[in-house]
């Protein structure tokens, strides 16, 4: 059984150079049943000082395109075929948190609906995210 100290570290170390490295998103749990990540505010705002509705969807479909892809397995690949998003409140400062519970995780689709929430606890956004799990093209 793999380590998932180690699936974190390997998942962590794959986001060098990628939007999830630019938006500062921390992996802290990883698992294909239930991921968790921060994220700050600061650096990923609107105009308005507020955190960006994009950002928060940035956060989500790291987590459920992660989940996903580990639910597929090494033989396959997690495709995004649908996200969604509900903003609730605003976050100015401080981190936010990403929890990501898996929905459905059959043998084509996974759904993952993510829970973003201030400092405080507040509910900040909520989303969810579908992928479509393929096979992995050849020599990818």
């Amino acid at each position: 059984m793999t380590d998932p100290l180690d699936t974190l570290r390997d998942i962590s170390g794959m986001s060098a150079g990628t939007l999830a490295e630019r938006m500062g998103i921390e992996l802290l749990e990883v698992s294909p049943q239930r991921l968790v990540a921060t994220m700050p505010v600061e650096g990923n705002t609107q105009p308005y000082g507020l955190l960006h509705g994009g950002a928060s969807v940035v956060l989500a479909e790291t987590l459920g395109s992660i989940g996903a892809a580990l639910h597929a397995g090494p033989d396959r690949v997690a495709v995004g075929l649908d996200i969604n998003a509900t903003h609730h409140r605003a976050a100015r400062s401080g981190l936010v948190t990403g929890v990501a519970t898996a929905l459905h995780a059959g043998s084509t689709i996974a759904s993952y609906q993510v829970q973003v929430s201030d400092d405080q606890g507040r509910l900040v956004c909520t989303a969810r995210i579908t992928c479509l799990l393929r096979a992995a093209a050849p020599g990818a």
